[in-house]
C-alpha cells in the first residue's frame, strides 16, 4: 500500500507470537503496515476499507529462515535414504542445464508453495552455475515479487568441490572413478566475489520486499580467501551472510582434522561471526560454538525436516536458547525436505525437542515453536520487529485461517491447535503488505494452471538434459557415503543422535 489508504480488519480472533490466547481484536493498517491493534469495534477512519475476518484466526505470516528455491523444479528427484554428502554428489547435475526462465519458474514454484502454506517471507540460498549472475538472481527476485512474497536472496557459492573439501576422499575411490572426481571443478572464488559485488551494487528491487545477501554454501567448500571476501562484502554492503554450518557429522569431523578446531571457531577466527551472520542447520555444535555465535550477535536457522530426511542429527535448540542465541525455523529445499510447509517444520521442532531428554520442562512449547517460526525467523532475515509480529509498525503480513476447519472444532486452545495440528489446509487468505495475494483459497497473483504446465514441461526437458550427468554421479554415491560414515563415527564429536547404531 503506498497511497495512504487505511484498511481495518474486524471480527477476527487474533493470535500473535507471545500471545497465550486468540483474542477478538481489530487491526488498523496504513501503507502496508500495522498502525494499531485494538479491541473489537475500535475507532477507524471513516474511509478505511473494511475486511471482515469473522470466523477467522488471524496470525502473522510465517517466516522461513532457510530454503533453496532452486529446489522447486527438483521436487521428488532426491532418492530415499540419502545422507547429505551422497545428495551433494549429484546436486550439481540435478540443478544443471537451467535457463533464466527455469530459474524464474523454480523460484515461482517455491514461492507459491510457501504462500499457500502461510509463509510470507523466506531466506533463499539460490544456486547458479558456474557463478551467480545479475540476471539470474534478478529472475529469482522477480519471481518472489510476482507471487507477492518477501525474500532475502543469497547466491549459494563455493570454490571447492566435495572432493577437494574432504581430504582423502578421492584416494578412497576406485581408480576408474578418480579422474571423474578430479574433473569436477568450482569457479575460482574471485569470479564469484566479482559477481556478488555487481549484484549488490546494482540491486533494483525494493529492499523491504526483496533484498540481497551472501551464501558461501558450506565453510569446508570455501577457501579462507573466499570466506574473507564474503565477510568483506557483507560488511561493505551491510548484507546478510548465511552458510550451512556443521550440518553433518562428516563436516564437523573433517573440520576438526583440517583446522584443528571446530568450523564455528574457524569462522570466528576469520571474522565472519557478527549480527549479519546466520548458520543453517548448526547440528554438530558444542557449547563453545553456540556461545561464540550468540556472543557475536549471530543467529541459527533450524531445519528439522531436512535434518531428519537426510539423517543429519538433532540440533540442540534448547541449549542455543539458553545461551541467548537467536533461532529461527526453516524448511530447507523441497528436494531435501519434501515440503515447504512451515507449519510442519514448527511442529517438528517442538516434537523433536522431546527426544533430547526426559526433563519435559525443557521441551520446546507450542508457544516457543510459534515464536521461532515467526519472530525468530524474522531476526534471521534481518527483519526483526517488522515481520512475524502483529505489533504496530510491523508489516501487515497476515494469514487468515478458517475456524470452521475440522482442526479447530471444537475450539479450545487456538495456539496449541495451530502449532500441533495445522497443515495449511485451513488457510483461507494471505495478505502481504496490506495486499491480499491469496483470498478465498484462490491465489490472486499467479495463473496456477499455467504454472503447472510450465513446470511439467521443464521437468521433462531438464530430466533428459541432466540424465547422463546424474548417472555419472550415482557411480560415486556409495563410495562417498562409506567415506562419510567412517568420519561420522568420530568419538570427538558432540552427541547429536538419539542413540548409536
Amino acid at each position: 500500500m503506498s497511497d495512504g489508504r487505511f484498511i481495518v480488519i474486524r471480527n477476527g480472533r487474533v493470535l500473535g507470537a507471545g500471545a497465550a490466547r486468540a483474542l477478538p481484536l481489530d487491526l488498523l493498517i496504513r501503507d502496508g503496515r500495522i498502525i494499531e491493534v485494538g479491541p473489537a469495534g475500535m475507532a477507524a477512519p471513516a474511509d478505511a476499507e473494511p475486511v471482515d475476518a469473522t470466523d477467522r484466526l488471524v496470525i502473522p505470516g510465517l517466516v522461513n529462515a532457510h530454503t533453496h528455491a532452486h529446489g522447486g523444479l527438483a521436487k521428488g528427484a532426491v532418492a530415499d535414504r540419502q545422507p547429505l554428502e551422497v545428495f551433494l554428489t549429484g546436486s550439481g547435475a540435478l540443478n544443471g542445464s537451467r535457463t533464466l526462465e527455469d530459474k524464474y519458474l523454480s523460484a515461482k514454484l517455491s514461492a507459491v508453495d510457501m504462500v499457500r502454506k502461510g509463509c510470507t517471507a523466506a531466506y533463499d540460498l539460490f544456486v547458479e552455475y558456474p557463478v551467480p549472475s545479475i540476471e539470474g538472481v534478478g529472475e529469482v527476485a522477480r519471481a518472489y515479487r510476482d507471487v507477492g512474497m518477501r525474500a532475502v536472496i543469497a547466491p549459494m557459492m563455493a570454490d571447492q568441490t566435495l572432493y577437494q573439501a574432504y581430504p582423502g576422499l578421492v584416494e578412497t575411490l576406485p581408480e576408474s572413478l578418480r579422474a571423474t572426481a578430479r574433473r569436477a571443478a568450482a569457479a575460482p572464488y574471485a569470479e564469484s566475489l566479482k559477481a556478488c559485488r555487481a549484484i549488490l551494487q546494482s540491486w533494483r528491487f525494493d529492499r523491504d520486499f526483496v533484498r540481497p545477501a551472501l551464501g558461501p554454501t558450506i565453510p569446508l567448500h570455501c577457501s579462507d580467501e573466499f570466506l574473507a571476501g564474503c565477510r568483506d562484502l557483507s560488511r561493505e554492503f551491510e548484507a546478510g551472510l548465511q552458510t550451512h554450518l556443521a550440518e553433518s557429522a562428516a563436516q564437523a569431523a573433517v573440520a576438526l582434522r583440517r583446522y584443528g578446531r571446530s568450523l564455528t571457531a574457524h569462522l570466528d577466527d576469520l571474522g565472519l561471526l557478527n549480527e549479519r551472520f546466520s548458520a543453517a542447520h548448526a547440528i554438530w555444535l558444542d557449547h563453545d560454538d553456540m556461545a561464540r555465535i550468540a556472543g557475536k550477535g549471530g543467529a541459527v536457522a533450524h531445519n528439522p525436516l531436512s535434518n531428519l530426511r537426510l539423517g543429519s542429527g538433532l540440533a540442540a535448540v534448547r541449549s542455543m536458547l539458553d545461551l541467548g542465541l537467536a533461532v529461527g525455523i526453516g524448511t530447507d529445499a523441497v528436494a531435501t525436505s519434501d515440503t515447504q510447509n512451515m507449519f510442519e517444520a514448527a511442529r517438528l521442532a517442538a516434537y523433536l525437542s522431546r527426544l533430547r531428554g526426559a526433563e519435559y520442562s525443557r521441551w520446546l512449547s507450542a508457544e516457543e515453536a510459534f515464536r521461532l517460526a515467526t519472530e525468530g525467523s524474522a531476526r534471521v532475515l534481518g527483519f526483526a520487529g517488522k515481520l512475524g509480529t502483529l505489533a504496530p509498525g510491523a508489516f501487515a503480513d497476515l494469514v487468515f485461517l478458517d475456524l470452521a476447519d475440522i482442526n479447530y472444532v471444537p475450539l479450545r486452545d487456538a495456539l496449541l491447535q495451530l502449532v500441533n495440528g495445522e497443515s495449511g489446509a485451513a488457510i483461507d487468505a494471505v495478505m502481504v503488505g496490506g495486499r491480499f495475494v491469496l483470498r478465498g483459497r484462490r491465489l490472486l497473483t499467479v495463473d496456477e494452471a499455467r504454472l503447472r504446465r510450465d513446470a511439467e514441461a521443464a521437468r521433462e526437458r531438464l530430466d533428459q538434459a541432466n540424465e547422463a550427468a546424474l548417472a555419472g554421479a550415482r557411480l560415486l554415491e556409495g563410495w562417498v557415503g562409506a567415506f562419510c560414515i567412517a568420519h561420522a563415527r568420530s568419538a570427538e564429536l558432540p552427541q547429536r543422535r538419539l542413540a548409536p547404531d
